[in-house]
């Protein structure tokens, strides 16, 4: 799903500018300045590009990837008997949404940006321009990881082609000027970006072990399964692949959802 939210398009946007003008600089300013007869520069090329090739993969699932949102239907539906013996179902911990006219699951919350309520909805994030839920939470975390490997990568070989002596390097004023001004420019970049996603990751991983999304937390809800083992609950998310699997974009996780749809009745 793809929204036409400002925000959420001016993100997407800053977000890709950002990362091609770090390979952009890297390559021209970095590489092919300090490092152009040496095996070293086309192993880094490689490398930085490769770390792209995932960051946008795992982006472009995240941007993508149904969050895990509630069908909605054509006709009004009658909540009188929610709570009532004779309705059928099993309606324990499930609510209702004023807004979808829909039955919620334990989890789902309703997002004011998207419109529609997203099972275990964590929050709306304005980098992938959708929401953080059950279905997309996976390539969101491998997203966050992915930029802060680029920044650091970024800081390091910058650095690196400051600090060491460079035979290769132009002295042309005009040249140096430019790879100076460009390096000054990607450091900062990287480091905002790195602290950014840095901080962002470690709130996700709490989140993740202690049980407890961004919406829950807020509400004061509380761990909704603390008894879970911390492995389980990161496999919940990223899937049951082996743990060495799980930064792989291109892998889908596979897993029942946490409870049925409840069969509605007009």
């Amino acid at each position: 799903m793809f929204l036409k939210d400002p925000c959420g398009v001016c993100c997407i946007l800053i977000t890709y500018v950002s990362v091609f003008y770090a390979d952009y600089v890297i390559v021209k300013w970095v590489v092919l300045q300090s490092m152009v007869n040496s095996l070293w520069g086309s192993f880094n090329v490689v490398m930085f590009n490769t770390v792209i090739l995932f960051l946008c993969m795992a982006h472009f699932r995240a941007v993508f990837t149904d969050p895990g949102t509630l069908p909605l239907f054509p006709s009004k539906l009658d909540f009188s008997d929610m709570h009532s013996s004779e309705s059928g179902c099993d309606y324990v911990d499930w609510t209702v949404c004023t807004r979808c006219e829909i039955y919620r699951p334990p989890r789902a919350h309703h997002c004011r940006i998207c419109r529609r309520c997203i099972r275990r909805m964590d929050h709306h994030c304005p980098w992938i321009n959708n929401c953080v839920g059950e279905r997309n939470q996976k390539y969101f975390l491998q997203f966050l990881i992915y930029v802060g490997v680029l920044s650091v990568y970024a800081i390091v070989l910058v650095s690196v082609s400051w600090i060491t002596e460079c035979k290769d390097c132009s002295q042309e004023i005009p040249i140096k000027q430019a790879r100076i001004m460009h390096s000054v420019v990607l450091l900062l970049i990287s480091a905002l970006f790195g602290m950014f996603v840095s901080a962002i990751l470690v709130d996700q991983i709490q989140a993740i072990v202690t049980d407890e999304t961004a919406v829950e937390h807020v509400q004061n809800q509380g761990p909704y399964r603390p008894h879970k083992p911390k492995m389980t609950l990161l496999s919940d998310v990223f899937g049951r692949e082996h743990p060495l699997l799980w930064l792989l974009p291109c892998s889908s996780t596979k897993r029942k959802l946490d409870t049925p749809l409840i069969n509605h009745h007009v």
